[in-house]
């Protein structure tokens, strides 16, 4: 399950995405027209500049903004910079792979076999998302169609 902070996050960037061309804004603006607590937020946007998706500027005229175009962030690189891996369980991760205690047979296990499949089929949108495709939802038709 998204987690606060990966729903924070998410609800930050389609706020920065809505920026025209060269504008910033402070994280207090931010966290006001998102409902977001700013303490948190300070974090979760020092992460994602960290992670490269986010550009900051201090003193007047200063604050985040996108570091490239919305429509060259995607929603899956966003969820994993905040939450981690997508997989809903650690044995099925291709990044952050863990055998399970109680499993002697990792490649024979269902459970496992099921949960990779669960993990290709939420990749399969979010990693062919972009941050432009999800900030122009207006809960119409899907934003992903080919998934």
């Amino acid at each position: 399950m998204l987690t606060k902070k990966g729903k924070y996050g998410l609800k930050a960037m389609i706020d920065l995405a809505s920026l025209d061309k060269g504008q910033t804004a402070f994280v207090s603006d931010i966290a006001a027209r998102n409902n977001i607590p700013k303490k948190f937020l300070d974090a979760i946007l020092l992460e994602l500049r960290n992670e490269g998706m986010l550009r900051s500027k201090k003193g007047p005229g200063g604050g985040y903004a996108l570091s490239k175009p919305a429509s060259d962030i995607y929603i899956g690189q966003v969820i994993r910079a905040l939450d981690g891996p997508l997989a809903p369980i650690r044995c099925a991760s291709r990044t952050a792979f863990e055998a399970c205690e109680d499993c002697s047979d990792p490649a024979a296990c269902q459970v496992r076999r099921s949960m990779t499949d669960v993990r290709d089929a939420m990749a399969a949108v979010l990693d062919t998302m972009t941050l432009e495709q999800f900030a122009a939802n207006t809960g119409g038709e899907p934003v992903n169609k080919t998934a």
